[in-house]
């Protein structure tokens, strides 16, 4: 793997060298200049602004005044390319790029949208209705008309997509009931390596630096190795730009709930082959605040951001050197009340005793705490750096070779003395090398053949005053083959992969102070361990068109996850689940057998799509309440102790939708989703029977008029009125009184906007104004962790509830420079 390794970090250099020769290298030879015209199917009218774009070489360019285009400096081959233009259906097919012949795209008037085109979990770019693992992309333009707090946020109302929230700042994903370590989040393309066992925190990526979501449900194990046995969520970066242009944009955010703030520049540009993007992003909120509980204490948070890649697109490929780091702090609402008020209530110092012991007690929060964007203890302060390389070269023969490698530091600290408040409570430091290098062979007799490995190395180290997990270190190396094949209206894919991971544990002794010790007779916090695991992957499926609106689709798909650090290794009270939790280092690994069928209807007027799943996976990890011998709860620290243990676990569920596009009104849509998931285990007490964290039914409408272009100044005007039921949890994880109960809610939410143009039609910039929970609603996710915070006497309500009424403006001036 090292030598994987050295040759990703040598990638970007030799990729500058070689593009400085005369020639091309023998076998990569540059296509002749590719160009092409984009009109409407009905009237031959050219379509200026039309986007090009080849996903798989990173290029892309526009259609001018009369609707042509052209890309100079091409490989040779051939390459899927999407063609769209707003308020038209996406066109996608594959050119040969070396053909010498111009193209002509002639799209059609949307009603629906039937052309999208997806990177995630395929070999290579790929039509979403020619895939046969179940998909769903969020875009850019439903991005920016869903307000959400942070990124994860933006993307839970997707059917079959929940989350794990801790107030507004911390939302972990979870697809079809499954999360956590079961899904692997990736930042572009490339493996996003944080804590994700854990609850304090979300995931650390740039929400303005994403361009869409792309969201596979169920094991996507055979590209991306354990963990991805719920799905992968790729947040994919903006589209290239076109050659000889450079541009940028500015947005800013404000959110009255919580009084959010966000800015984020961007520029980029391509000249001659040599491209760029660099963005920065500044996000403040204070408190946010709901009908129940008023201000919710000490939950406001910061963040500043940079991102971005320099590199190189000829035509022997690409090579890219990407950047991003991401830092924020945020406060960690604990939900204490007064006994009295019900008002939440905070630590104060009063001084110290004779003795020197320090004396503290809690008072009640004033308004003046609620007010502005202060941070109060507990908080924690998570850094994420990531630098990596991203390359594709172009093979002689017609093959390709795809490699990134990047080095990511996760650093998160948690603040908790009020005596200190800069005293790390738990300070983790997370270093990986991660790599993944994929050869696509030239196709032949129709198929796709696509071989690689993918890997990391991966070490964390205790730097706080306290232990929760011992320091450790991770190797983990995978090989694959992925193969495609069309065959007329029938589309087969499917795979193997082979993984072996391999985790070692550190032992540590503390002495009576808690500090570390290498005194072989003090007490044993950690017993050190090491681990190996090694398990395959795989998946067949199939898609077939039965004409052109009508499509069938079936997945048989066996998924792994190598168990993590905190269930193989815990021995401390975690802060996030309220529970000391002891590791089991006995632990197997987990696998699934999933089965994925679904059906899709598109006509001009109607779209309608149903997707079902039943998941058995073996080797469950879940935690049990340990026992002391005469059957009372065991305690430590005067907490409840769990251990991690292993069962069998059982879902099925799946996502239904039906819009309607009623002619001739066009440009009003009626968009309805329904979504369940229901999660046994299997030979449990009855009051174990139902898995924890799976979210209720939940219903979407959605009525939205879009104009297309309807005004010279006033252009593309939207309305949208969202109607968002979630149903009665009833099945839940009632053992030891770890969840309770959630009653159904009904939420509305509604938005408009419009981009406004120049006199000669020139974009000047885009406006959102989005309502979420229109009418303030009280409730409580059945997945918020702050639903079990204190009983509240002034209003007779537990826990903390989510936000309410919350109105976003949001403004996007897009920037030209050449």
């Amino acid at each position: 793997m090292r030598a994987l390794i050295c040759v990703g970090l040598a990638a970007g250099p030799a990729a500058i060298s070689a593009q400085q020769a005369p020639t091309a290298p023998r076998g990569r030879v540059a296509a002749p200049p590719l160009t092409g015209r984009v009109a409407d199917a009905a009237t031959g009218e050219a379509l200026p602004g039309s986007t090009i774009l080849f996903d798989d070489l990173k290029q892309g360019t526009a259609t001018g005044p009369d609707g042509s285009f052209s890309f100079a400096n091409l490989p040779r081959g051939r390459f899927t390319v999407q063609v769209r233009s707003l308020g038209y259906n996406t066109v996608t097919q594959t050119v040969d790029t070396g053909s010498g012949q111009p193209l002509e795209f002639k799209l059609t008037v949307a009603a629906t949208e039937i052309g999208q085109v997806v990177v995630t979990g395929v070999s290579q770019a790929t039509q979403l209705r020619r895939s046969p693992v179940p998909t769903a992309v969020v875009d850019h333009i439903r991005l920016n008309q869903t307000a959400g707090s942070n990124l994860v946020d933006a993307i839970a109302h997707t059917p079959g997509v929940a989350q794990i929230t801790t107030g507004a700042a911390i939302s972990k994903p979870v697809v079809r009931g499954l999360g956590y370590n079961r899904v692997v989040t990736l930042n572009n393309g490339a493996r996003q390596e944080g804590q994700q066992w854990g609850d304090e925190h979300g995931i650390e990526i740039d929400e303005f630096s994403v361009d869409r979501a792309e969201i596979i449900k169920g094991p996507g194990s055979l590209l991306y190795g354990s963990d991805a046995m719920a799905g992968v969520i790729n947040f994919v970066a903006p589209d290239p730009i076109a050659e000889g242009r450079i541009k940028g944009s500015a947005i800013t955010n404000y959110q009255t709930n919580n009084h959010l703030q966000a800015y984020s520049f961007e520029n980029a540009g391509n000249l001659n082959g040599l491209n760029w993007l660099a963005r920065g992003t500044r996000k403040m909120a204070g408190d946010y605040r709901n009908r129940y509980d008023g201000r919710v204490y000490n939950s406001g948070f910061n963040e500043w951001d940079a991102n971005g890649y320099v590199g190189l697109n000829k035509s022997w490929g690409y090579s890219h050197l990407t950047f991003s780091s991401f830092n924020q702090r945020l406060g960690l609402t604990e939900g204490a009340r007064d006994t009295v008020s019900g008002r939440f209530v905070r630590e104060v110092f009063l001084g110290r005793y004779p003795d020197g012991t320090p004396a503290t007690t809690t008072v009640p929060v004033t308004d003046a705490d609620l007010r502005g964007y202060g941070l109060a203890v507990p908080q924690q302060q998570v850094n994420h750096l990531r630098i990596g390389t991203d390359n594709s070269f172009i093979l002689g023969g017609g093959g390709r070779l795809g490699l990134q490698v990047s080095y990511q530091q996760n650093l998160r600290r948690e603040y908790g003395n009020l005596l200190d408040p800069a005293e790390t409570s738990l300070y983790f430091q997370l270093r990986t090398v991660d790599y993944s290098l994929r050869y696509f062979l030239p196709e032949r007799n129709g198929w796709n053949l696509t071989v690689g490995s993918s890997g990391l190395h991966q070490q964390n180290r205790n730097l706080g005053v306290e232990f929760l997990i011992p320091a450790y270190r991770v190797n983990e190396a995978g090989v694959f083959g992925v193969a495609k094949k069309t065959i007329g209206a029938l589309d087969i894919s499917g795979g193997l992969r082979y993984d072996v991971r391999q985790i070692a544990a550190d032992r540590l002794r503390l002495d009576g102070d808690q500090r570390p010790s290498q005194d072989p007779t003090a007490d044993t916090k950690f017993p050190g361990f090491q681990s190996t695991f090694r398990n395959y992957s795989g998946s067949l499926g199939a898609a077939y068109n039965l004409n052109e609106k009508l499509t069938v689709k079936a997945n048989l798909s066996r998924g792994f996850r190598a168990p993590n650090i905190a269930e193989l290794g815990s021995n401390g009270k975690h802060e996030g689940t309220i529970r000391y939790e002891i590791g089991n280092d006995n632990l197997a690994a987990e696998t699934s057998l999933q089965l994925d069928a679904g059906v899709s209807y598109v006509s001009d007027h109607v779209r309608f799509g149903v997707d079902a799943f039943t998941n058995s996976i073996s080797n469950y990890i879940f935690t049990r309440r340990l026992l002391a011998a005469g059957g009372a709860d065991s305690l430590r620290n005067g907490t409840l102790a769990y251990k991690y243990e292993q069962g069998q676990a059982r879902l099925y569920g799946g996502e239904v939708s039906l819009d309607f596009h009623p002619h001739p009104l066009d440009w009003l849509h009626f968009e309805n989703s329904f979504s369940m998931v229901r999660a046994r285990q299997l030979n449990v007490p009855a009051e174990e029977q139902y898995l924890p964290f799976i979210p209720g039914d939940r219903l979407q409408s959605e009525l939205r008029a879009n104009f297309r272009r309807s005004g010279k100044r006033i252009t593309n005007p939207y309305a949208r009125l969202q109607l968002e039921r979630t149903f009665a949890q009833d099945r839940f994880f009632s053992a030891f009184g770890t969840e309770t109960a959630t009653p159904g809610y009904t939420l509305i939410n509604a938005g408009v906007g419009t981009d406004v143009a120049s006199a000669t039609g020139r974009t000047l910039c885009s406006v959102y104004l989005t309502a979420n929970n229109l009418f303030d609603v009280g409730y409580q996710s059945h997945l918020s962790r702050l639903k079990y915070a204190d009983y509240n006497v002034a209003n007779g309500r537990t826990g903390v509830f989510n936000q309410g009424r919350n109105v976003s403006v949001r403004l996007v001036v897009p920037l030209s420079f050449k």
